[in-house]
């Protein structure tokens, strides 16, 4: 029986944050039929759906925003060193409006399913809302971080006060006035939200399973002229960052750890530390993320500044991270997070010496007391990386599951197709830098290399592009081993898939750095994508 279809395209957008908006107006402006789908009612991906209280980017809001058009980037003004979520969603709704992108967005659409056909060298694309998508080319711009979890806690359903997600904050917000609150959970949301909450609230309780590393973000207004001289040299800027390690620009660390003195390293980290900016630490020396002994030079200090700042020792030796080294569990970047436990009203239950044994009506019931609460946030992260993907129903030749196929871990070719599942890109996929970067321009990057990819296609008359199986493995087995030359396998981390029970322990961006990664993947396209099956 033949197929119905509802829509032909050439290529189908999964998702309409910063990546789905990016490939419309380059697929658009290349000539291709492109229509993106999202199950959010508006644009702006993770920064349409994280609103908790205190949301904000770790990474400079003048470095954190497009480079493709210089006339945008000259032209929107931010407010502060680092963007609050509503400003970047603004910026996310913005982008819409000056390249008219909405047109090419289907909102409030779940894509359930994609089909390849191998007769025809096109996907089948289906949606919740009955849309039924013929379409040579899918890219899959879902988002790293947007398959939320819950905790696996016995009678969290039973809950009768109000409960939310740091992910799936209410659009008007929560009123904590007087609330007895209750955050389970210390990682990036938790570390941002807890010191809003704690402005209101009645009571907070912190349940804390794995202390985690943090940073003051030092942020402020941005002055006028701080933004004039980054405008100025916007241009050289935006390649310092393409070119660098993380995707940001700063200088490159030369030197080992172990090579200073104890007061050099002292002052160069404490430099670091007062500048408000993660790889002020992290990337103060060359080998922070390969050398333990290094290493636990700046977690030591962090863990001083931690019992420097909260009074009660016993607490402020619960929140000292011990079982990590810096850096190997994505670090925040924070705004009054460890003064909180000063507060009167704020507590701390390590969940290392007494556990949750259960949720109840109206309480946490733990093994060594029973609590009540008003409001519950569970700000417990996400099914990183791979979790938006293979909710997907995606069938890749000879009716393969890519779930399945991913069963033991991903398997990519530069983090951006899979071998048996042609004319399907990723953007900023497993094993590509993606979390370990500036998102925006790792966005930028495969966004370009995806549009040049099918535009190189359409002009050699080919129909179908696709990895091949050795190049796989190759470059799987090359991101492991670049991966074990690091301490990030050390840590059970969401990078390692360690949060997902179930879920296969392996390291899953790409840890060879922005700027190796891209001169990568231009040597690639350049010699007629060399790893790559064409055909037509």
């Amino acid at each position: 029986m033949t197929q119905k279809f509802t829509t032909e395209l050439d290529v189908v957008v999964v998702g309409a944050g910063f990546a789905g908006m990016y490939l419309i107006h380059k697929l658009r402006g290349l000539g291709f039929r492109v229509r993106a789908y999202d199950a959010a009612s508006g644009v702006g991906g993770t920064w349409y759906w994280n609103r908790y209280p205190g949301a904000r980017c770790d990474v400079r809001s003048l470095e954190y925003s497009f480079s493709f058009d210089p006339e945008l980037e000259q032209t929107w003004e931010w407010s502060e060193k680092f963007s609050t979520q509503p400003e970047i969603l603004r910026y996310a709704n913005h982008i819409a409006d000056r390249y008219d992108l909405r047109r090419d967005i289907q909102f409030s659409t779940r894509v359930e399913s994609q089909t390849w056909d191998e007769e025809r060298a096109r996907w089948t694309v289906t949606t919740d809302a009955g849309d039924v998508i013929d379409a040579q080319h899918v890219v899959l711009a879902v988002g790293t971080l947007s398959a939320p979890k819950l905790p696996e806690i016995p009678g969290i359903d039973r809950f009768k006060g109000e409960w939310y997600q740091t992910q799936k904050f209410p659009k008007e917000g929560v009123d904590f006035a007087g609330k007895r609150v209750a955050v389970i959970g210390t990682g990036s949301s938790a570390i941002q939200s807890i010191p809003e909450i704690a402005k209101t609230c009645g009571q907070l309780t912190v349940f804390q399973r794995t202390p985690n590393f943090s940073f003051p973000a030092g942020n402020r207004p941005l002055g006028r002229r701080e933004v004039d001289d980054t405008k100025a040299d916007y241009a050289g800027l935006r390649q310092e960052a393409r070119e660098s390690f993380f995707g940001q620009t700063g200088p490159e660390a030369l030197q080992s750890a172990l090579e200073v003195s104890p007061e050099e390293r002292e002052a160069t980290y404490r430099e670091g530390w007062e500048a408000g900016q993660l790889i002020g630490i992290l990337g103060a020396y060359n080998d922070l993320i390969t050398n333990k002994e290094a290493n636990e030079t700046a977690a030591e200090f962090v863990r001083e500044r931690i019992r420097e700042i909260v009074k009660d020792p016993v607490t402020a030796e619960a929140l000292c991270p011990y079982n990590h080294p810096v850096g190997t569990k994505r670090p925040c970047l924070d705004t009054g997070y460890y003064n909180t436990f000063n507060m009167p009203h704020v507590r701390l239950i390590d969940l290392r010496k007494t556990d949750i044994e259960e949720i109840t009506e109206t309480s946490i019931r733990t093994s060594e007391e029973d609590l009540e609460f008003d409001i519950i946030i569970y700000a417990t992260g996400f099914d990183a990386m791979t979790g938006s993907i293979v909710k997907i129903d995606i069938r890749g030749r000879e009716g393969r599951s890519l779930a399945d196929e991913w069963k033991d871990g991903p398997a990519t070719y530069l983090g951006l197709m899979v071998a048996g599942f042609p004319n399907l890109f990723t953007v900023t996929g497993p094993q590509s830098p993606s979390v370990l970067s500036n998102m925006m321009v790792s966005i930028e990057q495969h966004v370009d290399w995806i549009s040049d990819c099918v535009d190189h296609l359409r002009q050699q008359g080919l129909r179908a592009i696709e990895a091949t199986p050795q190049a796989q493995n190759d470059w799987v087995a090359h991101t492991n081993e670049v991966a074990d030359e690091t301490l990030y396998p050390l840590a059970n981390s969401w990078y390692m898939g360690a949060n997902v029970p179930g879920k296969p322990r392996v390291f899953l961006p790409y840890i060879g750095g922005v700027g190796v990664y891209r001169e990568k993947c231009d040597e690639i396209a350049r010699e007629g994508y060399k790893g790559f099956a064409l055909s037509n």
